[in-house]
């Protein structure tokens, strides 16, 4: 099996946040949602979470930096968010199918109901866009490598045959950024039940359950 890359424990490894940090995101991603990143001055992060400007320097050296900090949070919550939603299938010990139906409807949620997402897809798209097409093999990287660990752990319990986990995993994590990027489609993207129904239909058999 091809080895995979390291974003993953990346993402899951990151130091917990102090309250002066915690704090400090929560001003940028606010920042961010009323005026777009662009418009966003590390002065109004400052004022917003109560910080000298220098005190803001000293933990960010720059506006890019603070930027990539809040992405680095917001992937972080998407993969907390997914393990919660896969876990609560875990501990009932549901099937594989209901399983994998709880993470495709999990990546869903998570991406097209991420706000600072829609935001930069709706006023800054120059932005964002190419860090999800043309240079969005992280995004990728993230959403395949932990869709490989998932079919992993279901091949270690018996419940799916031994195959290479990462090309089934990398055409589910496409089709979910597809979905975000475009949700103009015929799926039933905003109907739990109708969506659960679809998954089980049209992505569970690409997982070759028993």
């Amino acid at each position: 099996m091809a080895k995979l890359a390291k974003l993953l424990p990346l993402v899951r490894g990151s130091a917990p946040e102090d309250r002066n940090q915690s704090k400090v995101l929560d001003a940028a991603l606010m920042a961010f949602l009323d005026f777009g990143i662009k418009r966003t001055s590390m002065v109004e992060v400052a004022r917003r979470g109560g910080l000298s400007l220098a005190t803001l320097y000293r933990r960010y050296a720059g506006k890019n930096d603070l930027i990539a900090a809040v992405g680095l949070r917001q992937a972080r919550q998407f993969i907390a968010d997914a393990d919660a939603a896969v876990q609560r299938q875990v501990d009932s010990d549901a099937s594989a199918q209901d399983q994998i139906v709880a993470l495709f409807v999990a990546f869903n949620e998570g991406l097209r109901g991420n706000k600072l997402l829609d935001r930069l897809l709706k006023t800054e798209p120059e932005i964002v866009l190419p860090y999800l097409t043309v240079q969005g093999s992280p995004v990728i990287e993230l959403g395949r490598d932990y869709l490989a660990e998932f079919i992993t752990r279901l091949q270690s319990e018996g419940k799916l045959p031994q195959y290479d986990p990462l090309p089934l995993a990398e055409m589910v994590a496409r089709t979910a950024l597809s979905l975000a990027l475009t949700p103009q489609t015929v799926i039933p993207l905003d109907d739990d039940a109708a969506l659960r129904t679809f998954a089980r239909e049209h992505v569970v058999p690409g997982f070759r359950i028993f």
